[in-house]
C-alpha cells in the first residue's frame, strides 16, 4: 500500500507544491495504520448487519416505524415500492451501454437501468430486514446479481476517451490516463455493500461469493494500493475525493468477516478524506459551491457513521474540525448563492442534517433542518431519524466565507419580501466547476433572482474540459461583471499546462449590522490586464431591500466599459431554457428605457438604475450565445442589459441602484431623484428617493480607490 508520507513526497517530486499547495501536516501526521484499524474494529466479533444498524438496533427502529408518524409514512411508501420492485424483471442482456451518453437525447440507458436495479435491491433489502419477508432478499439477491455481473461500474462519460481531455483540479498531476473507478462505482459500491450486509442470512454461498466478486473487482481491487493513480485520489478540494474513498472504503467494511486484510482499504478511506476535509474551508465553505458540498458529504457521512461505530468511537470524523465548527452555515448563509456549477436552493437530504446535528450537536443544523425541509423520504430517515437537538436560528444574518471570498447580505432568511444579495470574489483556480466570474452578484427577492447567476449548464462531453470557458455558462460573458474592450477573465490552469498563481481577487471589505451590509471586492487580477488596469466593485445592501453597486473601473481613455447585468429570465429564444440545468421557477420580464430598467415578476417590480459620474452612457440591450454539445442541442440565447460609455479619464465610476417599486410611474418618479456627484476630488456621492425616504451614499478615496464611509 502507498503510504501517505510517499504520496507527499511524490507529490513534491512532481512539482505539485509548486501550485501553492499545501497539505495539511495535521492530518498527515494523525493518519492510521492498518493495525490500527485490525485493533479498533473487532473483525471477529462482527455480524450482519452492521453497516447502518446491528440486530441490537433493530427494535428501536421497529418501535419508531409504528410510533413516529414521519417513520411509518416513510415505510408504507417503501412498502408500496417493494412491491413494485417485486415484478420487475431483470433484463438480459441489459440494455446496451452508449458511448456518447451525454451526447445522446435520451441520456444513458443503461446507467438509467442500472440505477434502477441498485435502488431497487437497497429498497428490498432494507424491507426484508424490517419484515423479516425473504422474498424481499430474495428479490434484492437477483437484481444486486445483476449488477454485480456488469463488466465494470464506471460511466462511460467518465472513461478514458471523453474523460481525457480534462482539465484536473488542485494537487493532481497532469498525467493521470487510469480512469477504472469513478463516483458512479462509488455509489453502486455503497448500494451493493448495504445490500450485502442486510441479506446476508438469506445468501447462499455462490451469491455471497458472486457479490464479494462484485464489490472486488468492481471497486476495491480496482484501487487498492494504486490509489494515486486515480486522479480523483489527490484532489482534496474536488468532491471526487471523498466520494470515490467512500465508496472503496464501505466495500472493504462490507467484507471484513471474509476478507480482514481489507482494514488497509479501511484507513486509506478514513485517512484521504480526512485530508479532504482540511480542505472545507475554517469558515465552512467549499469552493465548488453548495450542490458539491452537499454531495460529497451526503455521501461521505455514511463511512463516517460506519467508521465511528465500529471502531467504538475512536476514529470519528464526525469531530473534524472543519466539519463541528460549521457543519451546514455554507447550506445556511449561501441560500441564493448559485454560484458555479453548485446551487442556491435548500441542500439536504433530510437525513444528512438529521445525523450532522445529533454528531455534532449543532443548533443551527437543527434549525436549518426544520425551517427549510418537509418530512424526510429515505429509509436513512428511519434510522437517522429527526434530530432533538434543539432549533436556533443563528443571529447574524449575512456573513462573510472569507475561506471562498463569498459574501451574502441580508436582514432575514425566511422573509421574501428582504433583499438576498450574494457576492463572490475568489480565485479562478477551480478549472472542476468553478466559472470566470470574480466580482459576480445575485439579487434575490420575493424568491426570485431578478439578477441571477445562470448557474450550471447541462452537462456535454466537453463541458469539464477547456471548451468550458466557450460557454457563457463557465465563462465570464455570461456573469454580471464588468468589460473593458470586450477583455474576458482567464482561467489559472490549462490542459499540460502550467497553473498562473494569484489569478483572482478578494472581498477586501466586508461590514454587517442591523441597517446595513457592505462589501468591497477587488477582481482586478482575474483579467490579462492589457484592457482593465483596475476594477473596484462596492456592494451596499441597505437593508431591507435597496442596493447600491459602485463600480470604480481603470482602463486608457476612449476605452469601451460596459456593466453587465442578467435578469432572471426563464426562457430564451430558439428552445427555451434548453441549456438550463435547474431551470427558472420564475421569470422576469424586463423593459428597457433610457435612463432605467423595468424589472417584474409576479407582479412585483424593481426598477434597476445606472449613473455615470462625468460622463454619458447608454443603457443597451443583448444576448450571448450558447449550444450544447448534444444530439438535441440547439441554438439559444441568454438576454442581458448592461450600462455602456466610454471612458474619458483614466478612471470611470459607475453607479447602479436596485430598488422596488410599485409600477413605471413610481419609478419614474424615483429616477427622477437619482444623482451621481463629486463634491471634492476625494468623495463621490450617490443618492436616490423613494416613498418619502432617501438614500445618500458616500464614498470617499483612499490609497487603492473608493471606501463606503456613510
Amino acid at each position: 500500500m502507498i503510504t501517505m508520507t510517499k504520496a507527499f513526497a511524490a507529490a513534491r517530486n512532481a512539482g505539485l507544491l509548486c501550485m501553492s499547495v499545501a497539505l495539511s501536516w495535521a492530518s498527515l501526521n494523525a493518519q492510521i495504520t492498518k493495525e490500527d484499524v485490525s485493533k479498533a474494529l473487532k473483525v471477529g466479533s462482527l455480524q450482519h448487519p452492521y453497516l447502518f444498524f446491528t440486530e441490537a438496533d433493530k427494535p428501536e427502529i421497529l418501535r419508531r416505524i409504528q410510533t413516529d408518524p414521519e417513520s411509518k409514512s416513510i415505510m408504507e411508501g417503501l412498502l408500496a415500492e417493494g412491491h413494485r420492485f417485486l415484478y420487475v424483471p431483470v433484463k438480459n442482456p441489459p440494455p446496451p451501454r452508449m458511448e456518447h451518453p451525454r451526447y445522446a437525447a435520451s441520456g444513458d440507458l443503461h446507467n438509467q437501468y442500472v440505477s434502477e436495479l441498485t435502488e431497487g435491491a437497497v429498497k428490498l433489502a432494507f424491507l426484508y430486514q424490517m419484515t423479516g419477508d425473504t422474498r424481499y432478499a430474495r428479490k434484492a439477491i437477483e437484481f444486486a446479481v445483476a449488477v454485480c455481473d456488469l463488466d465494470e461500474w464506471v460511466q462511460m462519460a467518465h472513461r478514458f476517451n471523453i474523460i481525457y481531455p480534462r482539465v484536473w483540479p488542485w494537487n493532481v498531476p497532469d498525467d493521470r490516463v487510469v480512469f477504472s473507478y469513478d463516483i458512479t462505482t462509488a455509489d453502486r459500491a455503497i448500494a451493493m455493500s448495504t445490500v450485502y450486509d442486510w441479506v446476508y442470512p438469506v445468501l447462499t454461498k455462490w451469491e455471497r461469493d458472486k457479490m464479494r466478486n462484485g464489490l472486488m473487482e468492481k471497486a476495491i481491487l480496482r484501487v487498492r494500493g494504486n490509489y494515486d493513480y486515480q486522479w480523483w485520489a489527490t484532489a482534496y478540494r474536488c468532491n471526487w475525493s471523498a466520494i470515490c474513498f467512500s465508496g472503496v472504503g464501505m466495500a472493504a467494511f462490507a467484507l471484513m468477516k471474509e476478507n480482514p486484510e481489507f482494514v488497509d482499504v479501511v484507513g486509506e478511506a478514513y485517512n484521504r478524506i480526512g485530508l479532504t476535509y482540511d480542505q472545507i474551508g475554517d469558515d465552512g465553505a467549499w469552493q465548488e459551491g453548495r450542490g458539491y458540498y452537499g454531495y460529497m458529504m451526503r455521501v461521505s457521512v455514511q463511512f463516517l457513521d460506519a467508521m465511528k461505530r465500529l471502531s467504538g468511537g475512536k476514529y470519528n470524523l464526525f469531530n473534524h474540525k472543519k466539519l463541528v465548527s460549521h457543519p451546514v452555515d455554507f447550506f445556511v448563509y449561501s441560500l441564493t448563492a448559485n454560484f458555479a456549477d453548485g446551487q442556491g436552493g435548500p441542500v439536504g437530504p433530510t437525513h444528512l442534517l438529521n445525523k450532522l446535528a445529533d454528531e455534532t450537536g449543532n443548533s443551527t443544523t437543527a434549525w436549518y433542518r426544520e425551517k427549510f425541509f418537509g418530512p424526510g423520504s429515505s429509509m436513512f430517515d428511519i434510522f437517522w431519524p429527526r434530530t432533538k437537538v434543539k432549533p436556533v436560528e443563528p443571529e447574524q444574518k449575512s456573513k462573510f466565507f472569507k475561506s471562498v471570498n463569498w459574501a451574502i447580505m441580508r436582514s432575514d432568511f425566511t422573509d421574501p419580501a428582504a433583499v438576498t444579495v450574494a457576492c463572490k470574489a475568489g480565485l479562478n483556480d477551480d478549472p472542476h466547476h468553478g466559472h470566470l466570474d470574480i466580482g459576480q452578484f445575485i439579487l434575490t427577492w420575493q424568491k426570485i433572482p431578478f439578477i441571477r447567476d445562470l448557474g450550471g449548464m447541462r452537462y456535454d462531453e466537453i463541458y469539464f474540459n477547456e471548451d468550458r470557458y466557450l460557454y457563457p455558462y463557465a465563462s465570464s460573458d455570461g456573469h454580471n461583471l464588468i468589460y473593458v474592450n470586450g477583455e474576458k477573465q482567464i482561467v489559472a490552469k490549462l490542459k499540460d499546462k502550467p497553473w498562473i498563481d494569484g489569478l483572482g481577487g478578494n472581498i477586501l471589505e466586508f461590514k454587517s449590522s442591523a441597517k446595513r451590509d457592505y462589501a468591497l471586492m477587488d477582481p482586478t487580477h482575474a483579467y490579462p490586464g492589457k484592457e482593465l488596469k483596475k476594477w473596484r466593485r462596492n456592494i451596499v445592501l441597505e437593508k431591507p431591500v435597496t442596493t447600491l453597486v459602485l463600480d470604480e473601473v481603470d482602463a486608457a481613455p476612449g476605452s469601451k466599459i460596459e456593466a453587465r447585468f442578467f435578469p432572471g429570465v426563464a426562457t430564451t429564444q430558439g428552445r427555451p431554457g434548453r441549456e438550463l440545468r435547474n431551470p427558472l421557477p420564475v421569470g422576469v420580464e424586463y423593459k428597457v428605457m433610457r435612463d432605467h430598467v423595468l424589472l417584474t415578476a409576479q407582479r412585483n417590480t424593481m426598477a434597476l438604475v445606472p449613473l455615470v459620474l462625468d460622463n454619458s452612457f447608454e443603457i443597451a440591450e443583448g444576448a450571448v450565445a450558447n449550444v450544447t454539445v448534444t444530439e438535441d442541442g440547439q441554438l439559444s440565447w441568454i438576454p442581458y442589459v448592461q450600462t455602456v460609455m466610454t471612458s474619458k479619464a483614466k478612471t470611470s465610476v459607475i453607479a447602479t441602484i436596485l430598488l422596488p417599486v410599485n409600477d413605471q410611474k413610481e419609478a419614474e418618479s424615483v429616477v427622477r431623484t437619482a444623482k451621481i456627484t463629486q463634491p471634492n476630488p476625494n468623495q463621490v456621492e450617490v443618492s436616490i428617493s423613494r416613498a418619502g425616504e432617501d438614500f445618500k451614499w458616500t464614498f470617499e478615496k483612499e490609497k487603492d480607490g473608493l471606501v463606503l464611509k456613510r
